[in-house]
């Protein structure tokens, strides 16, 4: 796909003014904006794209990358490093949905039909992420506010199944709305680009693929609770990939990058926008994650981090009470460490999961607090400073993460493929995105990569593949209790959570709906005096499966 740039800015300021109205009343009279039934398709959807795309890296590159333990915060670390959550509110979600309902309407009404099928695509990837975030939820009336009346200003909530199953539905419809040839399209240009679409630029076959990877990821997430569903449908798409094409190498990921020209359209947790730096100073390396690189000398490693600046070195033969820094390095006799634990790799040290109170004083930070800077914890990559760049991304969906789904499906007997082969492109194309892919031959010839046919060997890939895209991994994580992360000793919880709190405005607003739905959730012993409303009940997707704890 071709960059996101300063033209969309111009699609987002009509779309702005779309929505502008001198008063309340002439919310549809608007003289200076553009008529919902008259705004062409194309001033909707980058606004649709761009938001889904921004939301999805926020959560994979902050809170959830915590809960898998990709990263840590030393400071303003509760929600990230601890699952200190208050409720979260849905509306952003349903925000973009909105818009993607009025494109798609449009779209109809336009003889738009790739926009058409676009649409359908992001409509199964937003139901499917507050699914997956909330458990139940408005699907079949929602979004129909304004036609009135109480059934649709408090919609009822619809099961996960029901949305699961709608979903696939829509990913079909899709698939084949989307399987011409581009030049089939009366509305994408003869020549050229489409700039309105900044995922593939107006390529049809990239939609095409994006549906069905889509499928399968959801195929896969529905395999527990519904085998025959899940079997049957990634068989269909493996068996003929003329009619169901897929993302199979790693130009053909779904991922929106960042032209970082204002702090709305950069990179989250830059330092060019941000002239503290505080966003990205407080993110550091989680340990669960540098030692899982370091025990398989990971190339990636030093895409994602950097080294450390000042390694500490204890000395027994020292003068009790030393402490300083000699040749870069700082110099310690084992009394000024005591009981402190310690990390004393020279290169690479990742800050410990939820371990105190205090994160930003680990490993006898001489500044902790709030504006801590510790020399002996890896920061992010210096790349992660800066509003744009070639891997900075939102990736929604990747060759990698398709092809560890086929080795998961093969290696269960779910389809016909070779496991083996699809472990191995899913490690080979994660390696070619982070620019690290002349590394591959070595790293797979090692004892601990070398396929070994288990399904943890396969997830702990994934869940490295999943870097600044760790939403997926938390899911996972829910369906298969792996990689087998624990919670550390101050989280709120002694587990991992497996779902986000409905927020209190939907519980007092939509209140006999709410509490129809917080009825389904299966409350645990790690509930406790959230009770039903909690981030560890859980929801039907994991209901009897015993995972992940």
């Amino acid at each position: 796909m071709k960059p996101f740039n300063k033209k969309y800015l111009v699609y987002l300021v009509v779309l702005t003014s779309f929505f502008s109205c001198k008063d309340l009343t002439e919310l549809n009279e608007n003289p200076n904006g553009v008529q919902s039934d008259l705004v062409n398709p194309n001033l909707i959807l980058p606004t649709v794209l761009t938001e889904a795309a921004k939301d999805y890296l926020d959560l994979g590159y902050q809170n959830i990358a915590g809960v898998v333990q990709h990263t840590q915060k030393d400071a303003w670390s509760g929600s990230h490093n601890g699952y200190d959550w208050s409720d979260q509110n849905w509306g952003g979600y349903y925000g973009v949905l909105r818009n993607n309902d009025l494109l798609y309407q449009r779209a109809g009404e336009t003889n738009f039909e790739f926009h058409q099928g676009v649409a359908l695509v992001m409509r199964a990837f937003e139901f499917g992420l507050i699914t997956d975030l909330w458990g139940d939820a408005p699907y079949t009336i929602a979004l129909k506010a304004e036609a009135g009346g109480a059934e649709n200003l408090t919609p009822a909530f619809d099961s996960q199944e029901t949305i699961y199953r709608g979903i696939l539905a829509d990913l079909e419809k899709a698939n084949t709305m989307l399987s011409k040839p581009k030049g089939s399209y009366s509305e994408l240009p003869k020549s050229g680009g489409l700039p309105a679409d900044v995922y593939f630029n107006g390529d049809p076959k990239g939609w095409q693929k994006f549906a069905n990877s889509l499928a399968l990821r959801y195929f896969l997430r529905i395999s527990d609770k519904l085998p025959d569903v899940a079997k049957a449908g990634m068989t269909k798409i493996i068996s003929d990939p003329a009619k169901y094409p897929i993302i199979t190498k790693n130009t053909e990921d779904v991922t929106m990058s960042f032209p970082g020209t204002s702090g709305a359209t950069s990179w989250p947790a830059n330092t060019v926008y941000d002239a503290s730096g505080s966003n990205y100073r407080r993110i550091k390396m989680a340990a669960t994650l540098v030692e899982s690189l370091q025990a398989k000398n990971d190339p990636r490693l030093g895409i994602w981090a950097n080294k450390i600046e000042v390694p500490l070195v204890v000395d027994a033969t020292l003068p009790a009470g030393t402490d300083k820094i000699v040749n870069g390095k700082r110099m310690l006799s084992p009394d000024k460490v005591g009981k402190e634990i310690i990390d004393t790799d020279p290169e690479y040290v990742g800050l410990p999961t939820s371990f105190s109170a205090l994160p930003s004083a680990y490993n006898l930070n001489p500044t902790p607090g709030q504006l801590s800077f510790n020399p002996h914890v890896s920061f992010l990559n210096d790349r992660y400073k800066a509003a744009t760049g070639p891997l900075l991304k939102a990736r929604l969906i990747s060759a990698a993460e398709v092809h560890f789904i086929l080795a998961e499906a093969a290696m269960k007997g779910w389809i016909t493929a070779d496991a083996k082969m699809h472990y191995q492109m899913g490690i080979e194309n994660s390696l070619k995105t982070w620019t690290v892919g002349d590394k591959y031959a070595t790293y797979i010839a090692q004892k601990d990569v070398a396929y070994d046919g288990t399904l943890k060997q396969i997830m702990e890939q994934k869940w490295i593949a999943s870097w600044t895209a760790a939403t997926e991994a938390w899911f996972d994580f829910r369906r298969t209790g792996l990689p087998a992360l624990k919670a550390g000793p101050v989280a709120k919880r002694e587990v991992l959570p497996v779902r986000f709190y409905y927020a209190q405005v939907e519980l007092n607003t939509n209140t006999t709906n709410a509490d129809a739905a917080l009825g389904k959730l299966e409350v645990t012993k790690y509930s406790q005096a959230d009770n039903k409303n909690s981030a560890w009940s859980k929801p039907w997707l994991i209901q009897g499966t015993g995972k992940p704890w």
